[in-house]
């Protein structure tokens, strides 16, 4: 029987704080392969949950070989957020006015698919683009403006909480 639980934004922030310029040694860096933006924002995300989904199409991480797709893609991260109705993490796309810290920004740059993952830090009034602050790997950045990238698409994913055995 699963359990629902808070996300513990506090503890995901203060992980964020931790490691925004320095890259944690239990999980590789993924920078040079790609970027390591949700790789670190699943990390965020686990540090403020705690759970993680070890199903064929769940969301974890083990080692570098043994990690799920939803882990360190964009894409995948996204789609197990909104659809995960097993253990860890899950959320909502929800409009602007509705994320609080803790929450993702995920940009599709070139219009696509999405492509960048961006943690939320700070949000202040009146609330803009300019005013929601993000940190993310891969250009490292922390307390750094939304309004300073350009998108063709924006989703905010809202975590909800997560779910345990």
């Amino acid at each position: 029987m699963l359990t629902d639980i808070p996300y513990d934004r506090e503890k995901a922030l203060a992980y964020v704080e931790k490691w925004v310029f320095n890259y944690n040694p239990q999980y590789y860096n993924f920078e040079k392969i790609g970027g390591d933006c949700t790789n670190f924002a699943s990390q965020a995300i686990y540090a403020g949950c705690g759970v993680m989904n070890y199903d064929t199409y769940g969301w974890y991480y083990i080692d570098v070989n043994r990690r799920a797709p939803a882990w360190s893609g964009v894409e995948f991260l996204g789609r197990f957020l909104l659809n995960n109705n097993g253990c860890g993490p899950f959320g909502e796309c929800v409009d602007l006015k509705d994320i609080v810290c803790g929450d993702l920004i995920q940009l599709s740059l070139k219009g696509q698919r999405f492509e960048h993952c961006l943690i939320v830090v700070d949000i202040k009034e009146p609330l803009s683009f300019e005013n929601i602050l993000v940190s993310t790997h891969s250009k490292d950045v922390h307390f750094h403006p939304l309004s300073t990238y350009k998108w063709w698409d924006i989703r905010f994913l809202h975590i909800i909480g997560a779910r345990k055995m």
